[in-house]
């Protein structure tokens, strides 16, 4: 039986075990970079409908990855908030090259 998760501490590396394959974490950053788009413009248009259209396009790109790159479940499904707080905190560490680090630090390899 796997263990129940009960904390974000116990949630961060299980969520990038499933995140193991560079490709799935690129179509997460596409999703993000689109989400911020999206909200810039609806910032600067003041269309705030446009927001409706972030969550969408982040979760497209991301449960894409999941079904046919990583071949899991997206942790969305059961972790929602943790989900969306690691999907940002792995975005941050991509972008700034400290990604391999945290990966090396949970000793996570790619999926085969």
């Amino acid at each position: 039986m796997a263990k129940t998760i009960t904390s974000y501490d116990e949630f961060w590396p299980f969520y990038l075990a499933e995140h193991s394959k560079p490709a799935t974490r690129a179509f997460h950053y596409v999703g993000i970079l689109g989400l911020i788009a999206v909200a810039i413009y609806a910032l600067l248009s003041g269309n705030w409908l446009a927001l409706l259209l972030s969550p969408p396009a982040l979760y497209a790109c991301a449960w894409f990855s999941h079904f046919f790159i990583e071949h899991n479940k997206p942790a969305t499904f059961t972790h929602p908030g943790w989900s969306l707080i690691a999907d940002f905190k792995m975005f941050s560490l991509g972008m700034t090259g400290r990604i391999g680090a945290e990966l090396e630090k949970y000793q996570i390899r790619p999926r085969p």
